[in-house]
């Protein structure tokens, strides 16, 4: 599914250039779950920016579902990106002035999928992540965890190849972050691909195989040898 080849991104100003990914060669298959870790600053919210086509590479070669993408222009990237790729976000990034509902139907819109499906598909996931009766509030009378289930059905409703999570756990309490995690771990059962950058050891043993990024470089590969249950 995922695939890069001597992948660079450079950030330059007028006086210095600041090399954020160097020479990142990585592979992600179908149905994996795929943890990227590393101190602040390596580089991993870099690489899923590139990943999840809301930025492109300086340099090196990016393959998505069969494209080579690295010199896509935006708008190739953003068709790729609606019908391919859900987010979940630490921040949770809903839209405060939208419904539950209005929040999670959003992806189908940009799709152009009809309203009586668009409907029908809403009230799918909200039941199975378990918010239906919070359709018709706002994100801010839902608790933290409940945003972040939002979120993930914002992310899943219109049944995306790959989510990627960036911190998915790191505004909610244990208990809450707990419940996101088995989340995700349901939904690459069901055969999503998932790739989650964290910090977090805990959240990491919920993935088959755990990237890490030093200054840029992928330094290890951790493959787990059992898949945490």
């Amino acid at each position: 599914m995922i695939k890069t080849m001597n992948l660079k991104r450079m950030y330059a100003t007028d006086e210095v250039e600041t090399t954020a990914l160097n020479n990142v060669n990585i592979e992600i298959n179908e149905g994996e779950f795929v943890a990227i870790m590393g101190p602040s600053g390596c580089g991993k919210s870099t690489l899923l920016n590139i990943l999840g086509l809301l930025d492109n590479p300086s340099d090196g070669e990016y393959h998505f579902v069969g494209h080579e993408v690295s010199k896509y222009t935006e708008r190739q990237r953003a068709n790729l990106r609606k019908a391919n790729i859900g987010f979940v976000f630490q921040s949770f990034n809903l839209i405060d002035e939208l419904t539950v509902f209005e929040n999670v139907e959003l992806p189908l819109f940009y799709l152009g999928v009809a309203s009586a499906e668009r409907e029908k598909r809403v009230n799918e996931v909200l039941e199975h992540m378990g918010v239906m009766h919070r359709k018709s509030h706002f994100p801010q009378q839902l608790s933290g965890g409940q945003q972040q289930r939002v979120a993930v059905s914002r992310a899943i409703v219109a049944k995306p190849k790959l989510i990627l999570a960036d911190e998915p756990t790191g505004n909610l309490d244990s208990a809450h972050g707990s419940e996101v995690m088995k989340l995700l771990t349901q939904l690459n059962e069901a055969g999503t691909t998932i790739v989650m950058v964290t910090h977090s050891t805990h959240d990491s043993e919920f993935a088959h195989r755990i990237i890490h990024l030093f200054d840029g470089h992928v330094v290890t590969e951790n493959i787990k040898e059992q898949f945490h249950v």
